[in-house]
C-alpha cells in the first residue's frame, strides 16, 4: 500500500462556490439513490444502495449515506458505511472501506469539481474520527480538482476497457492477439463456462479464492495462519453470499470447469458499467488459459447488457498484473483515495503494518487482494 502524502491540484486554493442549499440527508432515501444512480454514466453497483444493505447485512457496518440537493435541484448521493461499534466522534467511516470497492459521489452525468468540494466541505465540518473516499477512477479529474489541502491523498491506478465501440471493436481491436489466442486455445481444451446470478455459483468461487490466499501467503512470505485469519475477517463466505443476495441479477458469478473441475472464476457486477470485482484461479489449471475465456464472455456479455466500461480493478504497482489487464484492451487510469481524519491514525496503523511485516519477513508481492 503507498503512503498517503498531500496530493497537489490546481484548484484548491481557489473559492470554490457552495452548491448546496439543504442539510444533508442521512441516510440516503432509497429511491432518490436509485434515480441518481442510473443518470450517472459512471456509476459502478459498488456505488449502490443494494451495495450498502450487502455490507450491512454482514453486521459489520451501517449505513451513513448521504444525499445533497444543489442550488438548481441536482440531488447528489454518497455512498459512506460506518464500521458498527463507532459512534459519535469516534466514528470511522468510509466510501468504501477496504475490501467493499469504489465508492465515491453519485451525480447526474457525474459529479462537477465544485460538488466534490462542496461535499469535503460538507464532511471535514463532522465531528467523525477519519473519513476515507474512494471515488470512481472515471471522475479523477473533479476530485482532484474539488479537494481541499488538507486531504490526505494517496495514488492509485485503475484498468479500465472503454466498450463504446462494442464487442467486435472491443475483440479485435483493443484486446491482443494473444488473449484471443488464449480463449482459442480454452476452448479447445475443454474449458467450460458457466454464468449465473442467483448466487449458486458463490461456493465455487469462494473455494477458488481461498486456494488464491494460500497462494500469496507463499509469494508475499506471510504465515499461511495470518493470511487465513486475515481473509476469514476481511472475506468471509457471508459476504458474498450477502452480495449475490442483495444485488441479485447485478452480481454475476462465472465459472470455468475442466469436467466437474472448477479452475477459475469472478464475481462481475454490472449496471451502468461492469465491475470484474473479485477474480481467482487454480493455478495447477494455468495452461488452460481460462482467464481468457472468462473474461471474453465477461466483456462481450457487459457490451450487449449496454456497460459504457468494464471495469477491471486497481492494479497497484504489479507490472505483470498491469499487462494481463492491458492484454484485453484495458488502460491505466490514474486517480487518487482521499482521507480526512482528526487524529494521525493512519499514520499509526502504517506503522504497525510495517513492523509486523519486518517480523514475519514479508515481501510485497504487489498483488491485490
Amino acid at each position: 500500500m503507498m503512503n498517503f502524502r498531500e496530493h497537489p491540484a490546481p484548484w484548491r486554493r481557489l473559492d470554490i462556490p457552495t452548491t448546496v442549499i439543504s442539510p444533508a440527508i442521512s441516510p440516503a432515501p432509497r429511491d432518490a439513490w436509485e434515480v441518481v444512480l442510473r443518470s450517472d454514466p459512471n456509476a459502478l453497483e459498488s456505488q449502490s444502495a443494494a451495495w450498502t444493505d450487502a455490507a450491512c447485512a454482514t453486521g459489520s457496518f451501517e449505513d451513513a449515506s448521504r444525499l445533497y440537493e444543489t442550488v438548481d435541484g441536482r440531488l447528489l448521493v454518497l455512498p459512506m458505511l460506518r464500521r458498527r461499534h463507532t459512534i459519535g466522534a469516534l466514528s470511522v467511516e468510509a466510501s468504501n472501506p477496504p475490501g467493499w470497492g469504489v465508492g465515491g459521489l453519485l451525480a447526474p452525468g457525474g459529479p462537477t469539481p465544485a460538488e466534490v468540494a462542496t461535499v469535503f466541505s460538507e464532511l471535514a465540518a463532522r465531528r467523525v474520527l477519519t473519513q476515507r473516499l474512494w471515488p470512481n477512477p472515471l471522475a479523477a479529474a473533479s476530485w482532484e480538482a474539488g479537494a481541499p489541502a488538507k486531504a490526505k491523498a494517496t495514488e492509485r491506478v485503475a484498468h479500465l476497457i472503454d466498450l463504446a465501440g462494442g464487442f467486435d471493436h472491443v475483440w479485435s481491436k483493443l484486446a491482443q492477439k494473444s488473449s484471443r489466442r488464449g480463449a482459442r486455445h480454452a476452448e479447445r481444451e475443454g474449458v467450460t463456462v458457466e454464468c449465473d446470478n442467483t448466487g449458486r455459483l458463490i461456493p465455487e468461487f469462494y473455494g477458488l479464492h481461498c486456494q488464491a490466499v494460500n497462494r500469496w501467503s507463499h509469494l508475499q512470505h506471510e504465515p499461511e495462519w495470518m493470511a487465513l485469519r486475515r481473509h476469514r475477517h476481511n472475506d468471509p463466505p457471508e459476504k458474498f453470499e450477502a452480495i449475490a443476495h442483495c444485488l441479485g441479477e447485478r452480481c454475476q458469478v462465472w465459472v470455468a470447469r475442466i469436467g466437474r473441475t472448477p479452475i477459475a472464476s469472478m464475481i462481475v457486477l454490472q449496471g451502468n458499467n461492469a465491475y470484474d470485482f473479485r477474480a481467482a484461479m487454480n493455478e495447477d489449471y494455468t495452461s488452460y488459459r481460462a482467464n481468457d475465456l472468462l473474461l471474453r464472455l465477461a466483456i462481450s456479455d457487459a457490451c450487449s447488457a449496454g456497460c459504457g466500461f468494464y471495469y477491471l480493478g486497481d492494479s497497484g504497482h504489479s507490472v505483470s498484473l498491469a499487462r494481463f489487464k492491458e492484454r484485453f484492451g484495458a488502460r491505466p487510469y490514474d486517480y487518487a483515495e482521499y482521507l480526512l481524519e482528526r487524529l494521525p491514525i493512519s499514520t499509526a496503523e502504517r506503522s504497525l503494518k510495517r513492523a509486523v511485516k519486518r517480523a514475519v519477513g514479508f515481501r510485497d508481492s504487489g498483488l491485490i487482494g
